[in-house]
């Protein structure tokens, strides 16, 4: 099978390692990339599986050192990062938001309205949670950092902190949202099967990650915002999410590509000041921030649309739903 992007070009690529999801050879694809948003020390190697091609980050961090940097570093951290978050609040709460996701694109599925029972999977504080109650949602979440947690309760909404391999929900839900998650787990084709088993029948996961085709991935090499070291730790395409989706039970019902202003504006940032072992303060500002969307959208837009027709946008939206047991 030929994958784009995908050879092994000498012997020294490759490694002793195996694929995460089939445990087939893998190879260096980009070497000594590094964490351009918090200053984490280190470099790692992105490697690609020769047989199902999927694109990968092997850590040597145990779980506990993973669990720690995401307490310190990532998601809710028990701080609001002062004016960037509450500009970011403000417009979460606003009309604008509804809007903006109509020019910039849906990556969250803020802008879908139903009805049943919808978990958040990795919901944070609850931003999310707020969004799909108004949309007419009954909404839970899933998360295991318990500080944000203990924020999404405090607001008066129904989080768990358990593992999701251990979550017994009392019902079954009609939707998943795992956005921005599957590309953080060690065991995708766990976490997905998973996902089916606590579905209702015909239940349906909806899914975005970053697009390990994108042309952004391309332009800005290990400066990409989405190799985001050491925590994103599998890189799909549509190919290989397609086949992981089937391979743990689902069919795929809708496939879109979105490339947001927000994460070309954090990839130029990256370039221009992120230095190994510092915290890129830049990547804070909202006035560059929205120096650079405001270029972007009204300069770039037609070479964004562009690049999403052709698939190759920044971030892979998919919806799918759980097959029927035969």
């Amino acid at each position: 099978m030929n994958f784009e992007d995908y050879s092994f070009k000498s012997e020294s690529n490759k490694t002793a390692d195996r694929c995460i999801l089939c445990g087939q050879e893998i190879a260096v694809f980009k070497k000594n990339v590094f964490d351009t948003r918090f200053g984490i020390e280190g470099y790692s190697n992105i490697l690609q599986c020769g047989s199902c091609g999927l694109i990968q980050l092997l850590s040597s961090r145990t779980s506990d050192e993973l669990k720690s940097l995401y307490e310190t570093y990532y998601n809710f951290g028990g701080n609001k990062d002062g004016l960037y978050a509450e500009i970011r609040n403000a417009f979460f709460a606003s009309s604008l938001y509804r809007l903006w996701m109509v020019v910039d694109g849906d990556l969250c599925f803020h802008s879908r309205r139903g009805n049943g029972r919808l978990l958040d999977l990795g919901c944070n504080e609850g931003q999310g949670l707020h969004i799909y109650n108004k949309n007419g949602f009954t909404a839970e979440g899933l998360e295991v950092n318990e500080r944000a947690a203990g924020e999404a309760k405090k607001r008066g909404f129904r989080v768990f902190t358990d593992p999701l391999e251990a979550f017994e929900p009392e019902k079954s839900y009609d939707v998943v949202v795992l956005s921005h998650v599957l590309e953080h787990s060690v065991k995708p084709e766990e976490m997905l099967a998973n996902v089916a088993r606590i579905l209702k029948p015909d239940g349906q996961a909806w899914i975005s990650c970053p697009n390990a085709k994108s042309l952004q991935r391309n332009i800005f090499g290990r400066y990409w915002i989405n190799w985001h070291i050491p925590f994103h730790i599998t890189f799909f395409s549509v190919t290989t999410l397609k086949n992981l989706l089937n391979s743990t039970g689902f069919e795929t019902i809708k496939i879109k590509f979105a490339t947001p202003g927000l994460w070309i504006a954090q990839s130029l940032i990256a370039t221009l000041f992120a230095k190994k072992g510092r915290k890129n303060y830049a990547l804070r500002s909202p006035i560059l921030l929205g120096l650079l969307m405001f270029f972007i959208r009204t300069i770039l837009f037609p070479l964004l649309w562009f690049g999403n027709f052709l698939g190759r946008g920044d971030c892979l939206v998919i919806e799918a739903r759980k097959k029927q047991a035969i």
